[in-house]
């Protein structure tokens, strides 16, 4: 490519870019502002990433910055913006538990939070440096840890919905999942959130139903949500089976150059995806993931030729599980034990896209680090045995002393 080609191609792309940017104005030169600030109603199920669109600004403003509150009208706020050299932060860079502040991006004013938890539940607000304020949400993160998983297969049925007067508790579920496998049995499942229906709530807060919002919206008085407590999100889960795609043939100079570096009458071993090779010591803990894959995804995982089905590795439907699936489409393996070398393959939509070949030695020294869950624990069963140690110490040689400053030490001579 000369250079008279190069400058071309960069001029059309910078007016692609300007076009981009042009379309996003007239939108919002189409969308006027509320005079009076209202709170879009939205839930997700922790650890899922979400994107808040600012749908309206001010033609004059050419850059947003988005402020959180945990409540309204709260003295702290959070100011979440990417002013002053702040890098996109990347769903691949975030680690769960990290502080919201280092879990989001802006990008063509809209917020992406990265990983969410039900910490980070709360009222978002889209507006300016000075503190205006244009467009606002009201987000609910819903934990997984006592989401309860319904098995279609065997006849067990969802919820009922729940009254308590005006007061109506019910689960409302996404659409299902494509099918986690292809060409043979797989599974398909569909998220559960809590929402609530009652005449009582604040009206500053939009709705998508009359009355109706996720149980932990911020329109919801106390003494309601506190009702609404024991419902729980759900998991829905089926069988499928659907055909895979018909997936393009090897060229053929390709398979020649395998055949002329194999041995003569042999070809060499290709792997169907991607194999991670890991090394993990015997007796101690691994989670896996699946790359690119998120909470709300079909992902299946396989040991070598046998299907790991969420019927029997579901995280809760055995509480004595050593390996098991969690609300996340992560695989737990608990005390590794020498059964469990092989190769791990992951699906994600349907598609296998990666394996891990997993390793068991219990040779070889490894470093002690403090970031080790098992080395943290062990370290304060020994500090806590040794305070209770110097307390019983202390408290015998206390006793002591007081009682030969009473004379009542007992005297054993003759």
């Amino acid at each position: 490519m000369n250079l008279a080609q190069a400058t071309v191609l960069l001029w059309v792309l910078g007016s692609l870019q300007a076009f981009e940017i042009v379309e996003k104005e007239n939108i919002f030169q189409r969308t006027p502002c509320p005079a009076f600030l209202m709170f879009d109603n939205a839930a997700y199920l922790a650890d899922m990433s979400f994107e808040l669109p600012c749908h309206c600004k001010p033609e004059e403003v050419s850059a947003v910055v988005w402020y959180y509150q945990k409540h309204l009208g709260s003295g702290h706020t959070k100011v979440l913006t990417d002013f002053d050299g702040r890098v996109l932060t990347e769903a691949a860079q975030v680690r769960v538990g990290s502080d919201l502040l280092v879990r989001f991006s802006i990008h063509m004013f809209s917020l992406l939070v990265f990983r969410a938890q039900p910490e980070d539940s709360g009222l978002y607000f889209c507006g300016t440096r000075k503190g205006d304020y244009f467009y606002a949400y009201d987000v609910d993160i819903q934990s997984s840890e006592r989401m309860v998983a319904t098995f279609e297969d065997q006849g067990q049925e969802p919820f009922a919905d729940e009254h308590h007067g005006s007061l109506r508790v019910f689960t409302t579920f996404w659409e299902w999942t494509p099918c986690d496998r292809c060409g043979v049995r797989g599974e398909q499942w569909r998220i559960g959130l809590c929402y609530l229906q009652s005449p009582d709530l604040s009206p500053r807060y939009r709705k998508t139903l009359p009355d109706v919002v996720s149980c932990g919206s911020r329109a919801v008085p106390r003494q309601l949500r506190a009702k609404a407590r024991d419902h729980v999100p759900e998991l829905l889960l089926r069988s499928c089976l659907v055909p895979c795609e018909k997936k393009k043939k090897i060229q053929e100079g390709v398979m020649a150059l395998f055949s002329y570096v194999a041995k003569v009458g042999s070809r060499p071993w290709l792997p169907p995806v991607p194999i991670q090779f890991h090394q993990q010591r015997l007796g101690h803990g691994l989670i896996i993931s699946c790359p690119g894959a998120r909470p709300e995804h079909a992902v299946a995982w396989d040991k070598d030729h046998q299907y790991l089905y969420r019927t029997q590795y579901l995280k809760g439907v055995n509480g004595s599980m050593r390996v098991f699936i969690d609300h996340g489409n992560h695989l737990h393996i608990r005390f590794t034990q020498l059964e469990d070398r092989g190769i791990y393959y992951c699906w994600r939509q349907g598609v296998r896209i990666a394996g891990l070949r997993l390793g068991v030695t219990s040779r070889g020294r490894y470093p002690v680090s403090f970031s080790n869950p098992e080395i943290r624990a062990a370290l304060v069963l020994t500090l806590i045995g040794y305070l209770l140690i110097t307390a019983v110490f202390i408290t015998i040689h206390l006793c002591r002393c007081c009682c030969y400053s009473f004379r009542c030490y007992p005297n054993f001579s003759p």
